[in-house]
């Protein structure tokens, strides 16, 4: 909008999004330019720590799905389930 000079309104009509929504990311980025170097370093280093995290969760979840796998192949292939499961 500085760099156009068009107004929050018509910058948001044109994207197909909410005026309110476009007025809060504006908000933010104007925020985050005042931010201090402290403020930048304390969020680098939490967005560093939630990345990590995130990725050791992912990994974990990836060696369950893998497990999951091999125990379905090995009840679909195992011979016992030809025979019925509960007596009747």
């Amino acid at each position: 909008m500085a760099e156009t000079g068009k107004s929050v309104p018509k910058v948001a009509e044109d994207l197909g999004i909410n005026e309110t929504t476009l007025a809060s990311w504006v908000s933010r980025a104007k925020r985050a330019r005042k931010a201090t170097a402290e403020d930048r370093d304390a969020l680098i280093a939490q967005l560093t720590a939630e990345n990590a995290a995130l990725k050791k969760e992912n990994k974990e979840l990836g060696m369950e799905r893998d497990v999951l796998k091999r125990c379905m192949v090995l009840w679909v292939k195992h011979p016992w389930r030809t025979r019925p499961l509960w007596p009747g």
